[in-house]
């Protein structure tokens, strides 16, 4: 069997029998001519191939890719957004787990070469247009970054580094590109050795834009040709074998194609090849960590899209009420349409999940502007997941509403996810700990009642960058690089529910990880000291009152914590999103007096920060109808 060189990600013999066993794609949906064309490939090869694996990923290991790059796609028919196609020469797979397997790397794709037989070829690798991002959004300069990257390269004796990852590259030059829908990154990579920086973009020639922006920051980069990466890699691999000693090492990531580790090492063009440092980024683990500008650019897009959110539930809800025929993809494309108002807005951050009803049960549901329309009904629970790509921060926010009176039932489901929200959101924990040790905390409410989710409850999110980044988040597996969890890193916190057939909830915020002390700001500690202030006056005094408890401003001090966990330090959350929760769906009976200072404090600071530019946009009705909604709830 073989690994798919150029555009795979590294596969080990292990791992190539898991997938044959769990993961082949073979049915009504593929293309039998199709397929007989790759077959007849697979047998005309040096050796002849005995299966054939076509993963998701791009060469870059992409979570998002581009047409061209859509090989399982078309070779299957498979349209979902993760996979893995093993194509095999008959069916035999039994036979093949059993039997000893060698991996063999194809230098040129043969879904690529099929295509193009059948007269069906992949469309034109996109270069499209590529844009500073300046350091007023950054917060730290090109050049900065590639000292600093020099600096470790040192302390691992590293030749040169390797960066594929295409957020990673456009994290480091602080460019930005649209190669990839919903991703503002572009087709390329980047090595740097000890005194030269090289880009390999499109046909080599960048626009004046963009080298007086790399001047300016210091960064002084030649840009060559996209394809001849692989031609470069070998001949430095050669004249590094030349040059002291012969002992030199190549850092690039373990995420990194087999073909960009072969030609790393020089493995067709040296007798000893060259050692390789391969293992996580260190870019990855160095935009994991945000700066004091890119943190300010998050809670700064996150009230711009506050407001575009705010504005079109408002805007749902009348439309609903009034009786309005309005499906799913329109209210999407009306989303949009206020997001773009807002300062700095580039495009979503991801495909807009819009279900109603029982679309709301697919976890990773998008609704279709081809064939039957679903229309969003009175009586359907209506799960919004979208996110926005601001010059300043990424947003990813998931609210989920009834459009009239919920059942029972779905108040109950709707308050246990809440619950879990919370109960996280509002954790104290060490530092260093790993994302999957706090997913129960998620999961505890809806456990209590025999119910539970099959997704993570959190991922880390790029500035301006991927809304999905590695390599910390919150599982129930590890994630396998995870570093452990630092100050300064942002997540989304999201449980949920699904039942089948009928509806889904999820609630979605992303959160900044903050470091508390004794004599810090905590929910745990504020609200808990505040409730029976926050629940005895009425609405305006708790408006103010309430308005102080916002983690980050120093009204209050973490009594509770008697230690900082031996010296490791404690962290917690701060929620970045601002959008207020359907109070209609609350079983109150369900939540403690905690949950409930909880919720009155952060749809009071929701108002308070919301509320005031409404105003000034002279978006009363908007304004009123956000005001209703962030009334305390006051338990009898």
């Amino acid at each position: 069997m073989l690994v798919n060189a150029t555009d795979s990600r590294r596969y080990t013999t292990a791992n190539a029998a898991k997938l044959i066993n769990n993961s082949t794609v073979e049915g009504s949906s593929m293309s039998l001519q199709r397929l007989t064309a790759l077959r007849a490939l697979m047998a005309s090869q040096p050796t002849a191939l005995t299966a054939y694996i076509i993963p998701t990923a791009d060469a870059h290991n992409s979570e998002y890719i581009a047409s061209v790059d859509a090989r399982r796609e078309w070779i299957s028919g498979f349209t979902g957004s993760a996979g893995t196609a093993v194509v095999t020469a008959a069916h035999a797979l039994t036979a093949l787990k059993k039997a000893k397997m060698e991996l063999i790397a194809v230098p040129n794709n043969l879904v690529d070469q099929v295509r193009v037989q059948m007269r069906d070829g992949p469309p034109k690798r996109p270069h499209n247009e590529v844009i500073p991002l300046s350091v007023k959004y950054t917060g730290k300069a090109a050049g900065k970054k590639i000292e600093e990257l020099r600096e470790k390269m040192k302390e691992k004796k590293a030749s040169a580094l390797v960066i594929t990852a295409l957020d990673e590259v456009a994290y480091t030059l602080n460019l930005r590109g649209s190669d990839i829908q919903y991703n503002p990154v572009f087709f390329s990579y980047l090595v740097i050795t000890t005194d030269s920086v090289k880009l390999f973009w499109g046909d080599g020639k960048l626009s004046q834009v963009v080298i007086d922006h790399l001047m300016s920051e210091g960064a002084t980069v030649e840009c060559k040709p996209y394809d001849c990466i692989m031609e470069y890699l070998n001949e430095l691999a050669k004249k590094l074998s030349e040059s002291g000693d012969g002992a030199h090492g190549i850092w690039l990531s373990s995420d990194a194609s087999e073909a960009i580790h072969r030609a790393s090492a020089g493995e067709t063009v040296l007798k000893k090849p060259l050692d390789l440092i391969s293992e996580v980024s260190p870019v990855a683990l160095t935009k994991l960590v945000k700066n004091e500008v890119e943190l300010q650019g998050f809670r700064n897009c996150h009230i711009k899209d506050g407001i575009a959110v705010v504005r079109f539930f408002k805007w749902l809800h009348e439309q609903i009420g009034n009786g309005s025929e309005v499906t799913e993809v329109q209210a999407a494309d009306r989303l949009l349409e206020f997001r773009t108002e807002e300062e700095d807005f580039l495009g979503p951050s991801f495909e807009t999940i819009a279900g109603a009803g029982e679309n709301g049960a697919i976890i990773h549901y998008s609704p279709s502007k081809g064939g039957e329309q679903r229309v969003i009904r009175v009586d359907d629970m209506f799960l919004l997941d979208s996110g926005g790509q601001y010059r300043d921060g990424t947003t990813d926010i998931t609210r989920t509403r009834h459009m009239g009176v919920p059942s029972a039932g779905q108040k109950d489901a709707f308050t246990r996810v809440l619950k879990g929200q919370i109960m996280l959101g509002s954790a104290v924990f060490p530092q260093g700990v790993k994302g999957n040790v706090l997913d129960s905390f998620a999961r505890q409410h809806l456990w209590m009642a025999g119910l539970d989710y099959a997704h993570g409850t959190g991922h880390g999110v790029g500035h301006c960058l991927n809304v999905h980044e590695g390599p910390s988040g919150v599982s129930w597996r590890p994630y396998p690089n995870d570093p452990g969890l630092r100050p300064k890193q942002i997540l989304s916190n999201e449980p949920g529910y699904y039942k089948v057939g009928e509806y889904g909830i999820r609630h979605e915020d992303l959160v900044e990880i903050v470091s508390i002390t004794k004599d810090s700001d905590h929910p745990r500690a504020i609200y808990g000291h505040m409730f029976m202030a926050c629940s005895s006056v009425v609405y305006g005094q708790l408006s103010m009152v309430c308005s102080s408890i916002v983690y980050g401003v120093n009204c209050a001090q973490a009594r509770g914590l008697l230690g900082d966990f031996e010296g490791r330090g404690a962290l917690g959350f701060n929620t970045l999103t601002l959008v207020p929760h359907q109070k209609d769906c609350l079983d109150l009976n369900l939540l403690d007096n905690f949950e409930v200072s909880y919720i009155n404090a952060y749809h009071a600071r929701v108002l308070n920060t919301l509320g005031p530019i409404l105003e000034a946009r002279n978006l009363t009705e908007d304004y009123a109808w956000l005001k209703e909604q962030c009334t305390p709830i006051v338990k009898q």
